[in-house]
């Protein structure tokens, strides 16, 4: 049997169109941000991501803890999985120090109480005897607990010179 357009919506009943239409309501007010609310946390993420920065080139171990959550995992540029522990412990041995640390080209994109960001960073610095010091693109992902950001997650990739990798063809 064929039926005729909007004869689905026809045959719902008054208490069923209420709860899709409050159900949706719900829906978007959980996802959609005003956008004040989301000019305002991409500004909160950016002053973070200023934050980590100062205590990565000062070294204070202290500010890194408080930005960083519990459960953080990072992957560094050569592929090593990092803790928490295990990324401060290296702070407070001085095996990683960062001189000089500028962030541009970065974007942030939110999702409800996760926010990513992405950056290309120049440093300078070392980790243990090797030279660090180079142009790096990054992904750092935050989550809101408790109406707190904190860092969950960061990847690096050193980026190559694309010059050299030409000259090096012939």
């Amino acid at each position: 049997m064929r039926r005729q357009p909007g004869s689905v919506l026809r045959s719902c009943t008054v208490p069923q169109a209420v709860a899709a239409l409050l159900l949706l309501a719900a829906w978007h007010a959980a996802w959609a941000l005003p956008h004040h609310e989301g000019r305002a946390i991409h500004k909160e993420i950016e002053g973070m991501e200023q934050e980590w920065r100062q205590a990565t080139v000062t070294n204070n171990v202290g500010e890194m803890d408080r930005l960083l959550a519990e459960d953080y995992i990072g992957i560094t540029s050569n592929g090593t999985l990092e803790t928490k522990p295990q990324a401060l412990a290296q702070r407070r041995a001085g095996t990683v120090r960062i001189t000089k640390l500028e962030l541009n080209d970065m974007h942030v994109r939110v999702y409800g109480d996760t926010a990513v960001v992405t950056s290309q960073a120049e440093l300078e610095g070392t980790n243990g005897a090797s030279d660090i010091s180079g142009q790096y693109r990054y992904t750092r992902v935050y989550n809101r607990r408790l109406g707190q950001w904190k860092i969950v997650s960061f990847e690096a990739s050193r980026m190559h010179d694309t010059d050299a990798r030409a000259s090096t063809k012939h």
